[in-house]
Order: C-alpha cells, then sequence, then structure tokens
C-alpha cells in the first residue's frame, strides 16, 4: 500500500468514526447473519493481549427479544416484559468471556470485549445500519444470566441494538470533542 493510499485510508475511516452516531429509533431492517459475521470477524481483530479473545456476541432477533423482556422484567421485578428490546429487530448481547491467565488481568480483558463492541459499533454504522448501546444494572442480575446462557465465568456487558436508519433522521451529527481538553504530552 502506498503513503497515498494509506492518507485516503485514514480519511475514510477519520470519517466514519466522526460521523458515528447513536441511533435511538431503528426501523424493522437488519443486517443477515451473513453481514454480521463479517463484522464480528474485522471487530475481533481489535487489540487483545495473548490473543485470549475473552468475549463473544449473542444474537437475538424475533421472539428471543420477548424473552430477553420477560427477564428484564423478572431482573426488575415488574409484572409487564419490557418492551425495550423491542426496540431493534436484532439485539447483540456483548458477552465477556473471560479466561484464566497469570499475565491478562480480568479488566483488560473487559476492556477488549469493550473494545470489540465498540469496533462492532463503528462497523455497522459505517455500513448504513442504526446502532445504539444500552447498557443497565440488570445486567449482572442471575435473569440475564440465564436468558443469555452465560457460562460461570462470562459477564453480560450490554446491548447493542441494530436496525435500519429511518430515512427522515438521515441528517444529524455530534460535535467533534476538544482534543486539547483530553490530550496531554509529558
Amino acid at each position: 500500500m502506498t503513503s497515498l493510499d494509506r492518507a485516503a485510508t485514514f480519511e475514510t475511516v477519520l470519517e466514519a468514526v466522526s460521523t458515528r452516531r447513536s441511533w435511538s429509533s431503528v426501523t424493522s431492517d437488519a443486517p443477515t447473519h451473513d453481514e454480521l459475521a463479517r463484522i464480528v470477524a474485522a471487530a475481533g481483530r481489535v487489540a487483545d493481549h495473548s490473543s485470549l479473545r475473552p468475549w463473544r456476541i449473542v444474537a437475538l432477533r424475533g421472539d428471543a427479544r420477548l424473552r430477553l423482556g420477560k427477564a428484564i422484567a423478572k431482573a426488575s421485578k415488574d409484572r409487564k416484559p419490557s418492551d425495550k428490546p423491542l426496540k431493534a429487530p436484532l439485539v447483540l448481547a456483548i458477552v465477556v468471556a473471560a479466561k484464566p491467565s497469570h499475565k491478562v488481568p480480568r479488566w483488560e480483558q473487559e476492556a477488549v470485549a469493550s473494545g470489540v463492541a465498540h469496533t462492532m459499533s463503528l462497523l455497522l454504522d459505517a455500513a448504513g445500519w442504526g446502532v445504539f448501546w444500552r447498557t443497565g444494572w440488570y445486567t449482572r442480575h442471575k435473569a440475564m444470566r440465564k436468558a443469555h446462557g452465560l457460562a460461570d465465568h462470562e459477564e453480560l456487558l450490554g446491548w447493542l441494538y441494530v436496525g435500519g436508519v429511518p430515512e427522515a433522521k438521515r441528517k444529524g451529527t455530534r460535535r467533534l470533542v476538544d482534543p486539547e481538553r483530553f490530550l496531554t504530552e509529558l
């Protein structure tokens, strides 16, 4: 790759990252399994000390979202299932699947799983999908563990809600942060 090619690639990626936004309202369209698999494969390239791959993604579509709504209600002690999982046709549970390691502490493995989730959100956004990240205190509740089929060494970080971008709302951006507030040098 030439330096011109690298510069063009950098500008393309910078533009995609700079214009990323969350979509709290999405349409009923969603990526196919094959489209999602490509995104997961690419997101799995995040920095990962010792290549532990301490994460996995659980895709919830259709009735699986109803079961998630029931689990949220159980955790919240609500009588009525939560309708939150129905706000998108695809809900991606981000799971930390920590591995035993004397070199890589659990917090670092959680950071890798978070990096995968963020990279997936960037890739989904760049592919034209609406995405928003949802968390909550109940991610660590036993009802969530059961609903997602988590093993003893796994924890739920949260969910990426994914769907189509409403045509009427395609415009709009967030302001970039002031880099001078966050960038220091020693």
